[in-house]
C-alpha cells in the first residue's frame, strides 16, 4: 500500500467527522473561513463576532458582530463573506449580519491562538 492508496481512506474519514459536528459547529467552521486582509487570523477568533443564533425551523442565522474599528476599509466586504461562507451550508437558507459597536472591541477579545499569531504575548 502506497502513500497515494491512503488519499481515498483520509478523505472518507474527514467527511464522516464533518458529519458528527453539529450544525452550531460548521456554522462556526464556515465563519472561520473569514479573515480582514490586514490581519493574519480569523474573524472568529479575533474575538469580533458576539452572537451566532441559529433557528434551525426557519433555516435562518442571525450574527452580530462588530469590527476593529469603525473606519475599517473592510466594513462592507467581511459581513458579505460571512453571510455568503454561512449560506453555503445546506441547512441554511437566511443569513442575517449585523454590524454592533457595543461592547467595544478590545485585543483582550481574542482567543489565545490569535494573541500568539499576532504578538500580543
Amino acid at each position: 500500500m502506497g502513500i497515494f492508496d491512503l488519499i481515498p481512506k483520509r478523505k472518507q474519514v474527514e467527511e464522516e467527522q464533518e458529519q458528527v459536528k453539529t450544525l452550531d459547529e460548521r456554522i462556526v467552521d464556515k465563519i472561520r473561513l473569514v479573515y480582514d486582509p490586514e490581519i493574519p487570523v480569523n474573524v472568529y477568533e479575533m474575538g469580533l463576532i458576539y452572537k451566532v443564533d441559529l433557528d434551525e425551523a426557519a433555516r435562518k442565522v442571525d450574527i452580530e458582530m462588530t469590527l476593529t474599528s469603525p473606519q475599517c476599509p473592510e466594513a462592507e466586504r467581511i459581513p458579505v463573506d460571512i453571510k455568503n461562507r454561512v449560506e453555503e451550508l445546506d441547512e441554511i437558507d437566511t443569513t442575517d449580519v449585523n454590524i454592533v459597536w457595543e461592547p467595544m472591541w478590545t485585543p483582550e477579545a481574542m482567543s489565545e491562538e490569535a494573541r500568539l499569531e499576532l504578538g500580543f504575548f
